[in-house]
């Protein structure tokens, strides 16, 4: 690994003056001292951009360019880095202070190519309420292991938590501007297939920060629009991890990943349910059951059935 690397901080922000400044902090705040940070101000009309001047003099670099998504956002920072390692920060997130110093010792011991995972939780409020539960991640993987992990349980990798080296992120190519929601999925997903796998940080140290709860966050969205991205997102997914390992695990893996699609988002587009379950039958996934539910929904469900309970809460929703 190249002595004292430049890392790249990258923060697309739309929107994000609330938690901006605590962001930022927590960019400036890394004890690596080779770094540089770039946010891309997505078309914000809520101020966010004054608020990421105010960091200019403390050597923030600020683009901006008209709404065009977090995708287009990231694509224009990555554009602009420098950096032999590639750190991306949503503009609501944090870091602590020693994350990106830990992680690049852990990966100095590591082969070429290897990808830095860390510890993450999630936050409502103030980070000291941060719950680190999907600890299922929480240690080394092989690039299709994790892949095949999450396809079957729904376990993540915060996107902050991770950091990428430059070769590897410019293999795996640019994120996908056509995607909204779950456009980190489909990109992380061709990111690990492009490395040699995912070495988890053990140093307590190394953590990253994810808010929860934002208004109008793309992860909470369930427009149709959104629908349509998760599900042309999970057939990338299925695409790419299935050129690289094509074995009845991973399609099984994939087969239950269809099937949360169709519980996540019952009924409606009715083709994409359609489509999905097709795509789980396929696959080998078995029978499509009913969905995880609370001890009210279960009492209705056996009255109705889970798909028309589901359809009775989407109405509810309209």
């Amino acid at each position: 690994m190249i002595t004292d690397p430049l890392v790249s901080i990258l923060i697309p922000c739309y929107n994000a003056g609330p938690w901006l400044r605590q962001t930022l902090d927590s960019a400036i705040a890394q004890t690596w001292p080779h770094r540089e940070i770039i946010l891309v101000d997505d078309g914000s009309n809520d101020g966010s951009l004054s608020i990421a001047r105010e960091f200019e003099q403390r050597g923030v670099q600020i683009l901006t360019q008209k709404n065009a998504g977090a995708s287009a956002a990231r694509n224009r920072a990555l554009r602009a880095a420098h950096g032999e390692f590639i750190q991306f920060l949503d503009a609501d997130d944090l870091l602590s202070a020693e994350k990106i110093a830990a992680q690049l010792a852990e990966l100095a011991a590591r082969p070429a190519g290897t990808i830095a995972s860390c510890a993450w939780g999630r936050f409502q409020g103030s980070p000291a309420n941060t719950q680190f539960v999907d600890d299922s991640v929480f240690r080394d993987f092989t690039p299709t292991e994790f892949l095949t992990a999450a396809a079957e349980t729904g376990v993540m990798m915060h996107p902050s938590a991770w950091l990428v080296p430059r070769a590897v992120a410019e293999r795996a190519g640019p994120w996908d501007e056509t995607l909204s929601l779950n456009d980190d999925g489909e990109y992380f997903c061709r990111v690990l297939l492009a490395g040699s796998g995912v070495g988890f940080c053990r140093d307590s140290r190394a953590r990253s920060f994810y808010r929860s709860g934002v208004p109008g966050s793309l992860s909470c969205q369930k427009s149709e629009r959104a629908r349509r991205s998760q599900f042309r997102s999970l057939e990338f997914i299925a695409q790419h991890l299935l050129a690289a390992q094509d074995t009845p695990q991973v399609r099984r893996a994939l087969g239950h990943q269809w099937q949360r699609f169709v519980h996540d988002y019952f009924p409606a587009p009715v083709d994409l349910m359609r489509r999905a379950e097709a795509r789980a039958a396929a696959l080998g996934a078995g029978a499509l059951g009913p969905p995880p539910m609370g001890p009210k929904t279960a009492a209705l469900s056996r009255l109705i059935g889970w798909r028309n309970t589901w359809r009775l809460k989407y109405l509810l929703r309209l």
